[in-house]
């Protein structure tokens, strides 16, 4: 099947998420979205609201059990999710940015799926409530909120498939703080799409340039089947060549591939004589080929990774058989957000605002269950609600993805700012003037500010990323 054949199949399957226009006894127009409504996770009330869309089940575990039960929360996607919070509330608390201006947000779980990520990103454009549709323009409304920051989730060509499909008015800006894929600098397909992370134009030719000062010539490559690693690992393999360096071999899984599919990639690695593997993949899809590796003991390999993994503590947590002893790789530069590790880790707050994900983070977090769960095993202790985050050792105490929370804190500033300027706001905003998409995305592509970093209240200028990273050739 054809890429284009791809899209039209996945386009009107898409499609149907949208909406069902039906006619009442009365005739009259309406416009509802088709299956359950999408309820955020996290959720605040404001006068703009921004959007967010996180993997908060996405971990990769081998379960014996049945269907009946919730995926794994991921606490790292949770803590992307509560720098977001921690931005806003930073925000509404300032005098001086969007004075007057209260900003909300609505929070989505994706579940690691690309179809999931467009049907929320749906819900958070057009909301979930049944309207009235004009007969002049039939199911159409201002959009739900202003921005969306997301990570890699929201695969592009599927952002591509429905702007085609809705004959180029489908538009909601995007900013993400972790798709890095060169694919996305793209202006006349990903018009909506921002980034405050640099793209894999630069890590691709970096990391041959790595695997050159070592002087490795002749590597195995692994890549996920995706838009991240065919076109990073094409990149990658360009800029290899002309440094002298051979692959024996490169090939790609995805981690929803058949077991016999990843078993060859094993053979192929056993049978190769290459012990430097470049991999180019995303933290999920290591994890389970980290698994498969354990299994058959492969250990004697030169790791070289990308950003997608390098920094993941969950696979180190997974590399029991230290398979990925000595790896090296690229990551994004440290950085240090003065009050955001407190706010993460001030996990009471949650139950404070309502959010019905408390219970779940709460029990994930202390590896308990309240007695309400109904599902308290003779083997876990119940929870008490009191349990000291201080004496907890976890994935979500690491704060090792500080540099990637920093990028979801700049990236709701970016739109922070943007809005300040187009709402005219000195002392006061000027409530008349009506927000825009178009408006909103233009005013960042062109943006400057200042934000406040690490404890010394150092200070710099931040300019959106699109324009440093995206337009350079």
């Amino acid at each position: 099947m054809t890429s284009t054949q791809r899209w039209t199949v996945g386009g009107w399957v898409l499609l149907q998420l949208l909406v069902v226009v039906s006619f009442s006894q009365a005739e009259e127009l309406v416009c509802q979205q088709r299956g359950d409504p999408e309820n955020p996770q996290l959720s605040k009330d404001g006068d703009i609201i921004m959007g967010g869309i996180f993997s908060f089940h996405s971990s990769w575990k081998v379960r014996q059990d049945t269907y009946m039960n919730k995926p794994l929360l991921d606490l790292g996607e949770f803590q992307c999710a509560q720098a977001m919070i921690f931005a806003t509330e930073e925000i509404n608390n300032s005098t001086d940015l969007l004075p007057g201006i209260s900003l909300g947000y609505k929070v989505y779980d994706s579940c690691g799926s690309i179809a999931r990520s467009v049907k929320v990103a749906l819900a958070l454009a057009n909301g979930n409530e049944v309207v009235s549709a004009p007969t002049e323009a039939p199911c159409t409304r201002p959009a739900q909120v202003q921005a969306i920051i997301c990570s890699n989730v929201l695969k592009c060509e599927y952002v591509t498939v429905l702007h085609i499909f809705l004959g180029g008015n489908f538009f909601f800006l995007q900013i993400s703080h972790f798709a890095t894929c060169a694919c996305l600098s793209d202006k006349t397909k990903y018009p909506s799409f921002l980034r405050t992370v640099p793209s894999d134009y630069y890590q691709s030719r970096a990391l041959a340039q790595l695997v050159k000062h070592f002087g490795w010539t002749w590597v195995g490559a692994i890549r996920s089947n995706n838009d991240y690693g065919n076109n990073g690992m094409a990149t990658f393999t360009e800029t290899a060549q002309q440094l002298g360096i051979c692959l024996e071999y490169s090939v790609s899984f995805f981690r929803t591939d058949s077991s016999d599919k990843i078993k060859k990639i094993i053979d192929i690695i056993k049978a190769s004589t290459s012990k430097v593997i470049v991999a180019f993949l995303s933290g999920m899809d290591m994890n389970l080929l980290i698994q498969v590796l354990s299994q058959h003991n492969m250990t004697g390999y030169q790791w070289v990774g990308s950003e997608g993994w390098i920094l993941e503590s969950q696979t180190a947590d997974t590399d029991t058989h230290h398979i990925l002893d000595g790896a090296i790789g690229l990551s994004i530069p440290k950085a240090h957000v003065s009050g955001m590790k407190e706010f993460i880790l001030d996990v009471k707050q949650l139950n404070l605002s309502s959010n019905k994900i408390f219970t779940e983070v709460w029990e994930t977090f202390f590896n308990c269950k309240f007695k309400q769960s109904n599902s308290l095993s003779e083997n876990q202790r119940e929870c008490t609600g009191h349990e000291d985050v201080s004496e907890v050792q976890n994935s979500y105490t690491d704060m090792s993805f500080m540099p990637i929370f920093n990028n979801i804190y700049k990236g709701v500033y970016a739109v922070a700012h943007a809005l300040h300027n187009i709402l005219e706001c000195n002392e006061t905003c000027n409530y008349k003037v009506q927000l825009d998409l178009h408006m909103v995305s233009s005013t960042l592509n062109k943006l400057y500010f200042v934000v406040k970093m690490s404890n010394n209240i150092e200070m710099y200028i931040f300019k959106c990323m699109n324009k440093i990273f995206d337009n350079i050739s």
